[in-house]
């Protein structure tokens, strides 16, 4: 629920690292709250206000949990795209998803998706310049141009278009300055990495102004596919951004439109084995960056392109209308060898193609008086399509050469909403708010599964045989509706403290699993016939809901040298939905599925802690300062119930043998950061250390690619010229060279009731898909360093 804007007056200030969301100055003036400052948090020409709830408010005053990073913080700390927030953002992960380069994997207080398959809806928002990101796929956004980067924890939906079950993420670019602007910003570092950002806007007479973003963003690989001879996790990538704004500044009102482009050509990213071949015997890679995986067709590409618009008028008598239209596409070809190995085993080649056209209104009011808010209506229009081939060898490849499983999933949403949310200000101490959502949502799905023989679908160039009659071949909709409220009371002692209690109610319509097998429906009435609506019933699962309980405190402590944001929470989670696949049989042969668990219930219970701490000024010379930014999070994830179906023995509990996925217990991070003034400008040192503990990759504990805790360590060298005319960094991320897991593919068999891998008499793993045992992971970036320079014209 938030929208921050940065208000700068009198000093030049250049922040550089996370703003905790609840960094205010006494008195009324908010203080540089940050995780990297290049100032103290008591220079009170600072002055930050966030429009969270769609209204200009100090963020102390706000009942929310948020956490917001500006631009030039970002700037300041090296951050290179989404994923870097995630290391210092309390109970938060932000990662590349396995076996893609632009793939976002995205969880908060527990709740997010892992598998980014087309028939489901992500458990966190991503909004890019407020138009919801209906997929993950080109979600992986790099930065530059960016105003701020906010992360929202907690349900969404009675401030923002699309409802949200776990929390949001908002990237918004810059605005554009009333005078001729352009900045050139190159970056140069290990791996060959060599980036560079030039940024140019112009005004057209007196209401008009026109901007554009130029990126080159490119880096040799961390490793090698030794198959292939390609660079393994490189980075090879062109975006652009362009900007026209009519009126603002004043002028009642205000119309921005917005397009960008991205085109990602980098290699197939290969995981690394974790185990030896069990039938060539292949031995585990050396080097955990490196991979074997032939498969390079099709080649790895995306595009992403999309546009927007944003019109605010104002109406005078204390009302405002916004309007939001956004329109996105992404096509995506992705090359992922599951197995990690040259021979054509578990290789699945595939195509993403999304498209959405999105418009919401709001209608504001704020007259000063006690009463403030807003309602708003929203519309959606999605389309994901997904093609892939799953290809196998099988044990006999003379009698039966190889297998494909082909799928095309077609899964198109259409959602409406209607949504408001009230402030009332009985005395200058104590506010309610209160506030609902009524959502329609409708989930439509064409599912196409067919098995080949001899080689790839024809989609994918193959020329193989189909084998039999379709594994599925479906045609269907549901429509899921709900209403989810909002409120909450805070109470205000003072101007620096606030006292808040919240309950919001999430929600996340259902859908179809787009790599189900209809054959493989049971038979419910048992009449010996597949009827439609056993199939419906089989492939669809249900919609999730969250209610969620938060209570929390923001204050200035001792006259503004030390702020502290405290919160606690608990949330009820039930009709847990967990996409995955796995190997299985489909009219006899042996092929790839995939599985839909409805978990049941689960229960995340924790407590998230940010603060900002003056530490001394004027040491060492006059106008040096050193400050410290921390963060803290804990969470208690566990799943009340998780019914799971055991052969022999029906339908069993196994919530104590399950873990939440992507959700360590404890989060932290603490930054300390010197900046002194120097030859008329300004130097600052910072260092950052973050710490994860033990994160489980799937719901089944696997000892193999499961990470156990890790800390990283970063630093930056900043030097900014007097009127921030130029700027000279050096930077290195996670410099001590930490290896640690983000995701991983698994296709091996376990005990159904308690996870634990088997084994074969030989002591070998038994694999369920494939020969050769798919067990690989993917790998954070090991340590870089960069220097980065800037120049303002």
């Amino acid at each position: 629920m938030g929208k921050a804007r940065f208000l700068v007056r009198g000093a030049n200030i250049g922040l550089a690292a996370v703003l905790v969301a609840s960094g205010l100055a006494s008195g009324g003036t908010a203080q540089a709250q940050s995780i990297e400052p290049t100032v103290s948090i008591d220079e009170a020409d600072a002055a930050i206000i966030v429009t969270a709830r769609r209204r200009e408010e100090r963020l102390i005053d706000v009942p929310i949990a948020v956490t917001s990073f500006s631009g030039a913080q970002l700037e300041k700390a090296g951050a290179i795209d989404l994923t870097d927030i995630g290391l210092t953002t309390p109970n938060v992960t932000l990662e590349t998803s396995r076996g893609t380069n632009s793939t976002l994997s995205a969880f908060i207080r527990g709740i997010g998706q892992q598998d980014p398959v087309s028939g489901f809806e992500q458990g966190v928002g991503i909004y890019l310049d407020d138009v919801y990101l209906n997929r993950p796929q080109a979600a992986v956004l790099d930065i530059y141009d960016v105003e701020r980067i906010e992360v929202l924890r907690g349900p969404q939906g009675t401030l923002y278009g699309r409802n949200t079950i776990g929390g949001a993420v908002k990237y918004v670019t810059k605005p554009l300055p009333e005078e001729f602007s352009l900045k050139v910003k190159g970056s140069y570092g290990s791996y060959d990495q060599a980036d560079g950002v030039v940024t140019a806007s112009a005004p057209i007479g007196s209401i008009v102004r026109v901007g554009a973003s130029l990126a080159r963003l490119s880096r040799g690989g961390f490793g090698k596919n030794l198959t292939t001879g390609l660079d393994n996790y490189n980075k090879d990538v062109w975006g652009a951004r362009g900007t026209l704004e009519v009126g603002g500044h004043g002028a009642p009102v205000e119309i921005r439109i917005s397009g960008d482009y991205t085109k990602d050509k980098s290699n197939p990213r290969g995981g690394h084995r974790l185990i030896p071949g069990l039938v060539s015997g292949t031995p585990v890679l050396s080097d955990v960056y490196d991979s074997e995986g032939a498969l390079n067709d099709p080649k790895q590409d995306v595009e992403a392109y999309g546009l927007s618009m944003n019109v605010t008028a104002d109406l005078g008598a204390g009302f405002t209308l916004r309007s939001i239209s956004g329109w996105r596409k992404d096509d995506s070809a992705s090359p992922i060898d599951f197995d990690a190995l040259a021979a054509v085993d578990v290789d699945v080649p595939a195509y993403y193609r999304n498209e959405q056209v999105s418009q919401e209104f709001q209608l504001l009011y704020d007259n000063g008086g006690p009463l403030t808010g807003l309602i708003g209506a929203y519309y959606l229009s999605a389309k994901a399509d997904t093609q892939f081939d799953v290809r196998l060898f099988t044990s006999d490849p003379i009698l039966l050469p190889g297998l494909t499983a082909f799928t095309q999933a077609d899964v198109d949403t259409d959602t409406y909403a209607i949504f408001g949310d009230f402030t009332f200000k009985f005395t200058e101490q104590l506010s309610l708010s209160a506030g609902g959502r009524y959502t329609w949502d409708k989930r439509s799905a064409y599912i196409l599964r067919q098995n080949y023989l001899g080689g790839g679908s024809p989609v994918f160039g193959g020329i193989g045989l189909p084998l039999g009659a379709p594994g599925t071949d479906f045609d269907g909709s549901r429509k899921f509706n709900k209403f989810t409220p909002r409120v909450s009371v805070s109470y205000q002692p003072s101007r620096d403290h606030n006292i808040y209690a919240s309950y919001s109610q999430g929600f996340k319509g259902g859908g179809f699993d787009p790599r189900g097998v209809g054959v493989n429906a049971p038979d419910l009435n048992r009449d010996g016939v597949l009827e439609d609506s056993e199939i419906a019933a089989y492939l669809s699962f249900r919609p999730e809901t969250v209610d969620s309980y938060e209570v929390g405190y923001k204050g200035n402590l001792l006259d503004g040298a030390l702020y502290v944001a405290l919160a606690a929470f608990r949330m009820d989670y039930k009709d847990v939905q967990i996409p995955g696949s796995s190997g299985c049989v489909v009219n006899g042969v042996p092929t790839f599925c995939g599985v839909i668990t409805n978990a049941g219930k689960a229960r995340f219970q924790g407590l998230e802690l940010e603060t900002t701490a003056r530490l001394g000024r004027d040491l060492a010379m006059a106008g040096d300062r050193i400050t410290f930014s921390g963060s803290l999070g804990y969470i208690d994830a566990k799943y009340k119930e998780y019914v799971t179906q055991v052969p022999g023995q029906g339908p069993v509990d196994v919530a104590d043998f399950r873990k939440v996925q992507n959700t360590p217990k404890w989060t932290g991070s603490g930054t300390f950061t010197y900046a002194a003034p120097l030859a008329d400008g300004e130097i600052s040192l910072s260092s950052t250390v973050s710490y994860r503990s033990k994160t489980y990759q799937f719901e089944i504990p696997n000892p193999y690619i499961d990470q156990k805790g890790y800390a990283l360590w970063d630093a930056s060298l900043v030097y900014t010229a007097p009127d921030n005319r130029w700027s000279l960094g050096l930077h290195g991320r996670n410099l001590l060279d930490k290896q640690y897991k983000t995701s991983g593919y698994t296709f091996l068999d376990a005990d159904p009731v308690t996870g634990a891998l088997r084994t074969a008499p030989n002591g070998n793993l038994i694999p369920t898909l494939g020969k050769e045992g798919t067990l690989t992971a993917f790998y954070g970036s090991p340590r870089q360093v960069f220097v980065t320079a800037t120049y303002n014209f």
